[in-house]
C-alpha cells in the first residue's frame, strides 16, 4: 500500500488523490507576490527536514498587518471552530521567506532574527525582501500545518522590537540547563506547545554546545514526548481509577473515543484511515497501531506517529490533573471529511478537548463499547479483536473482584 501521509507533498496538486485540490486553489488565488512586502508575522518560523543536516529553515509572514496570530496557532483554530476550508486559507496567506543552513551552523544573519521571533508569541511586524517571486507550491506532512508560498530570502528587518516572554527570553540565554529540564519550565509557566515547540526548533533550548536546530515536525514530537514523560514520572505512582470511563471528541473529521480502565498505566493508539480521507485516498480500510505498557517504550511510534504522541500528552494531563493512572486505549477514526492535512496540534486539541468534558461511566466493557459503537462509522470489532491493550487487560484477573 502506498505510504499516504507524504501524498499531498509528493503530489502538489497534480491529482494523485484523483480529486480536484482544495490546498492548491487557495494557495494560487494569492498569486505571485512582489519580492518586497511587509507584515506582521504571526509569529512564526519553520525548519524543514529535507537534506538533514543541511536544511531549509525560515521565516513566515502574510502580506497584511495587525493581529495575524490565528494563521498560525492550532490552539486558536480548535478554540475558534475554524474549518479546514479556514485553516487552508490562512496559511494560503504566510509567505515562506527560507534560507539554506546546517543545523549546527553558529552565525547567521537570518537564523538569528528567526530566534529573536521564536520568543515572543504575539505578532510581529517585519519587512522582507526575497530573492524572486514566491511559488505556489506547497509542503506538509501528517505533523505540521501547510508551509507554502516559499522564496529565497534576500533580506529581513524587524520593524519593531519583539515582546518577548520572559521565561522564554532567561532560557534562551542560559546556556546550562539541558532542553527537556528548559521544556519542563516552560509548560509550567503556560506557554503554548506551539511555542515551546518553535524555541526547540531554532535552537533557542539546550546546554551552549548542544544546541541545533530541529525540524519543525521532530520539535513538535519532542515536546509532546517529553512532557507527558514529565507527568507520567508522577502518574505512575497515584492510584488507579476505579471505573470504567470514556472521553469522546470530534474535529475536522477526526473522531475520538478514549477509553480508560482501571489498571496500571499503559497506552495504546488505534487509528483507522477510512477511504476518502487524506492520508488514504482510495485504498482499503487501513489500521494503524501503536501502544506502550506501564514501562514505556523506547522506540519511536512509527505506526501512528506524531499523533501517538499528542494523544498521549492529553491523557497525561487529565491524569495529572484528577491524580489517577489508568489504561487507556485511543480509537480514531480519520473520516472522508478529513480532507486536507492540518497537522497533529489539532489532534492535540481535539485530545485536550474530549478530556475537558465530563466522562462517560460504565461498570463493565460491555456497556462501554455498546455506548461507543453508536458513534463510530466502523463495526467496534474493528478495534476490539487487534487490540493489544484489551487482549492485556483481559488476562488479568482484578484484585477487586476478590472482596465485591
Amino acid at each position: 500500500m502506498q505510504n499516504t501521509s507524504e501524498l499531498c507533498v509528493k503530489c502538489q496538486g497534480r491529482g494523485f488523490c484523483g480529486k480536484h485540490c482544495p490546498i492548491l486553489n487557495k494557495f494560487k488565488m494569492l498569486g505571485k507576490t512582489k519580492t518586497h512586502f511587509s507584515g506582521s508575522s504571526p509569529p512564526e518560523i519553520f525548519v524543514g527536514k529535507y537534506g538533514y543536516p543541511n536544511i531549509n529553515a525560515g521565516i513566515l509572514s502574510p502580506e497584511e498587518y495587525g493581529e495575524t496570530e490565528n494563521l498560525s496557532l492550532p490552539e486558536l483554530w480548535h478554540l475558534n471552530n475554524f474549518s479546514i476550508e479556514d485553516i487552508i486559507s490562512a496559511r494560503s496567506k504566510l509567505i515562506y521567506a527560507k534560507f539554506k543552513t546546517n543545523i549546527k551552523e553558529g552565525k547567521n544573519k537570518f537564523l538569528d532574527i528567526a530566534k529573536e521571533i521564536s520568543l515572543t508569541s504575539k505578532h510581529v511586524n517585519t519587512e522582507i525582501f526575497l530573492s524572486k517571486p514566491t511559488s505556489t507550491n506547497f509542503q506538509t506532512d501528517s505533523q505540521t500545518p501547510i508551509i507554502g508560498n516559499p522564496a529565497p530570502l534576500k533580506s529581513i528587518r524587524l520593524e519593531e522590537n519583539p515582546k518577548t516572554d520572559k521565561k522564554a527570553e532567561y532560557l534562551a540565554n542560559d546556556t546550562d540547563t539541558k532542553a527537556s529540564n528548559a521544556i519542563i519550565e516552560l509548560y509550567n509557566s503556560n506557554l503554548t506547545i506551539t511555542h515551546i515547540t518553535k524555541l526547540l526548533s531554532v535552537g533557542n533550548l539546550g546546554k551552549g554546545t548542544n544546541r541545533k536546530l530541529v525540524p519543525t515536525r521532530w520539535s513538535i514530537t519532542a515536546t509532546d514526548d517529553t512532557i507527558s514523560k514529565f507527568l507520567l514520572d508522577k502518574i505512575r505512582y497515584y492510584q488507579e481509577i476505579s471505573e470504567i470511563l470514556v472521553f469522546t471528541s470530534e474535529y475536522l473529521g477526526n473522531h475520538y473515543e478514549f477509553l480508560l480502565l482501571p489498571d496500571k498505566f499503559s497506552f495504546e493508539v488505534m487509528e483507522a484511515r477510512m477511504t476518502g480521507n487524506v492520508w488514504n485516498p482510495s485504498s482499503p480500510l487501513y489500521l494503524a497501531i501503536d501502544y506502550e505498557n506501564f514501562q514505556g517504550r523506547k522506540d519511536y511510534a512509527g505506526n501512528v506517529t506524531g499523533a501517538y504522541y499528542s494523544n498521549r500528552l492529553a491523557l497525561c494531563e487529565y491524569l495529572e490533573k484528577i491524580k489517577k493512572q489508568a489504561s487507556c486505549l485511543v480509537i480514531r477514526e480519520v473520516r472522508p471529511e478529513y480532507y486536507a492535512p492540518c497537522g497533529v496540534g489539532i489532534l492535540r486539541e481535539a485530545s485536550r478537548d474530549a478530556f475537558s468534558k465530563q466522562p462517560e461511566r460504565f461498570s463493565s466493557l460491555q456497556e462501554a463499547f455498546s455506548r461507543i459503537k453508536t458513534r463510530l462509522k466502523l463495526p467496534v470489532e474493528t478495534f476490539t479483536k487487534s487490540s493489544w491493550l484489551l487482549k492485556e487487560y483481559g488476562k488479568q484477573t482484578r484484585l477487586n473482584k476478590f472482596f465485591t
